[in-house]
């Protein structure tokens, strides 16, 4: 009896989030933590917009991670919102993970965020140099210590997601500076995020795939319903709707003769199928919402909230 109390006193669980600028690999570590897909990842800056959990489970832990919008300086609403976001979302996790790469040179957008983690007291911060396969040996060796010269972090680890070099290390990391707690998810829950938040943002990382730099910022994708086919209980039929800002922007995702939507759509649907383990119908439709993102109405509407 005395042995079971003292175990589950020793179980740890609580929050964690990973906080660096756009496109630094924090979506794709949390990926690899979680070991499925749940944040979408894209070769694009800012393509992350919600925070959604990824829960990690342990014989002696529950890690449970918040991935944030990179910190970025704000050029529109849309970039308020979200930057005030991840500064709340800051104050209420357990441990922080900063993100800086290994490959590329630590610059501005690094030592603003660093200033802001600064203001963070009584968080815990780690940071975690990334895509360390892009790098030399030599290279991260710089990195550490350039990383180290930026603020007193609590533990500097490089690390890969991709080839998952280091990864139980993060986590020991991570998990060590969290609260004894017991679970606070189920055994096989990996998110909480509802599936339809999830499905929309497969859409969207579809959307994103091979277009051009400023098309991130305009694509939002909204999923109006989601519910099985009468009479088959092997089909689900989603209707999706993805909003861009200018008609000219419509003409990129829709392509020559809508080729480049089917393509979205028939890549959007196998990642769908594998995320629900079902087979999908997927209804998807383009419209142009102007100026979206400077406008708080439709940010409303397209679920980015004050």
């Amino acid at each position: 009896m005395d042995g079971v109390s003292s175990s589950a006193a020793d179980f740890r669980a609580g929050f964690a989030c990973f906080v660096g600028r756009p496109n630094v690999g924090k979506s794709t570590l949390m990926n690899a933590l979680v070991g499925t897909k749940v944040a979408i990842t894209s070769s694009k800056p800012q393509t992350t917009r919600r925070v959604i959990r990824g829960v990690v489970h342990r014989e002696d832990a529950q890690l449970i991670i918040v991935d944030t919008p990179g910190l970025h300086r704000p050029r529109t609403l849309l970039g308020e919102r979200l930057d005030s976001l991840v500064l709340s979302t800051l104050t209420e996790v357990d441990v922080i993970g900063f993100c800086v790469p290994a490959n590329e040179p630590v610059g501005k957008g690094d030592r603003f965020i660093a200033e802001k983690l600064a203001a963070v007291k009584k968080t815990p911060v780690i940071a975690v140099v990334t895509k360390c396969d892009l790098a030399t040996r030599e290279q991260i060796a710089e990195q550490l210590l350039a990383v180290s010269r930026l603020a007193e972090f609590e533990e500097i680890v490089p690390v890969s997601a991709q080839s998952g070099e280091q990864l139980d290390v993060v986590t020991d990391l991570l998990t060590a500076r969290l609260p004894q707690s017991p679970p606070l998810y189920e055994g096989g829950q990996l998110t909480d995020e509802p599936e339809q938040v999830l499905v929309g943002e497969l859409i969207r990382e579809a959307a994103l795939e091979g277009v051009r730099d400023e098309l991130p910022h305009s694509i939002a994708v909204v999923v109006d319903e989601m519910l099985p086919r009468e009479g088959r209980d092997d089909l689900l039929d989603i209707y999706a709707h993805m909003f861009v800002e200018r008609p000219s922007q419509k003409a990129i995702v829709i392509g020559h003769k809508g080729s480049r939507l089917k393509e979205v759509g028939s890549r959007a649907r196998q990642q769908i199928e594998a995320l629900l383990g079902t087979r999908v119908y997927l209804d998807l439709r383009i419209s142009v919402a102007k100026d979206w993102q400077r406008d708080p109405k439709q940010l409303r509407r397209l679920g980015f909230y004050d």
